[in-house]
């Protein structure tokens, strides 16, 4: 492990406060990006699992790194007035109290280190993983969503990919919280998460992972997709109970 260290007082603060800010930066952006993926079509590819967990690690290791930076902050033997009444520390006590410290902060330091070398590690194995198992190409998705690929759409999907086919979003709701995505069309035509999931999950539709959800990420209507809507709009299947009720009228007209 890198031993690392800066001295207590004015240069402890003055580095580590922008690490702390740049470590909780890291944490945000790693949770955004956990959020879009996991999402979108990628948890339909082989291996996601292992990618999500691996990215969920990076969240919990930045995360520490901060908290290790922070403590390292309130380790800082900090110099200003006593109270009135009381007096001053003199050279002696405050060489003493800059010793005590030192060797706490060096280790709320080192601790950070060891945690940012996990997510540096993490997100090398991380790319490497997504790299490998996301999967775009018709030919390269797994063969359950091969044959579910060419089934016919109800009527409700098909209206959903057509409004989609002319522009629409996923976004972080603002309204009730993180962990709610919505779907947004630019004709206002409203399309449920649900169905724009099974859109995905198809492969009609995919949305830009690299943008945060709550910045919105645009939605496009695949090649697969394309080929769908040239197909005519599939009629609403008659129900049961409707198809069923004039013979039963005129059996009951019969036997009277």
């Amino acid at each position: 492990m890198r031993d690392v260290s800066y001295a207590p007082r004015t240069e402890a603060v003055r580095h580590i406060g922008p690490l702390l800010l740049q470590a909780q930066d890291l944490t945000a952006t790693a949770l955004v990006r956990l959020t879009s993926l996991y999402n979108s079509a990628y948890t339909d590819a082989a291996g996601s699992r292992a990618s999500l967990d691996l990215l969920a690690s990076v969240v919990s290791s930045s995360s520490l790194a901060g908290t290790d930076l922070a403590h390292e902050l309130l380790a800082n033997p900090y110099e200003g007035a006593e109270f009135a009444g009381h007096p001053a520390d003199n050279e002696a006590v405050r060489t003493a109290r800059h010793a005590e410290a030192l060797p706490k902060m060096s280790e709320h330091l080192n601790d950070a280190v060891h945690q940012l070398d996990l997510c540096a590690t993490g997100c090398r194995y991380l790319a490497h993983g997504i790299a490998e198992n996301h999967v775009s190409a018709q030919d390269h998705r797994p063969p359950a969503v091969q044959q579910t690929t060419g089934a016919a759409l109800s009527p409700a999907q098909y209206d959903a990919l057509t409004a989609l086919a002319a522009g629409g979003q996923l976004y972080e709701s603002s309204t009730r919280g993180l962990g709610v995505t919505r779907v947004a069309t630019q004709d206002g035509t409203r399309v449920s998460i649900a169905t724009y999931r099974a859109l995905a999950k198809r492969g009609l539709v995919c949305s830009d992972t690299g943008t945060s959800l709550f910045q919105g990420q645009k939605i496009t209507v695949t090649g697969e997709g394309q080929r769908a809507l040239a197909e005519p709009r599939p009629r609403a299947a008659l129900s049961t109970a409707a198809s069923t009720a004039p013979k039963a009228a005129a059996a009951q007209g019969v036997r009277r």
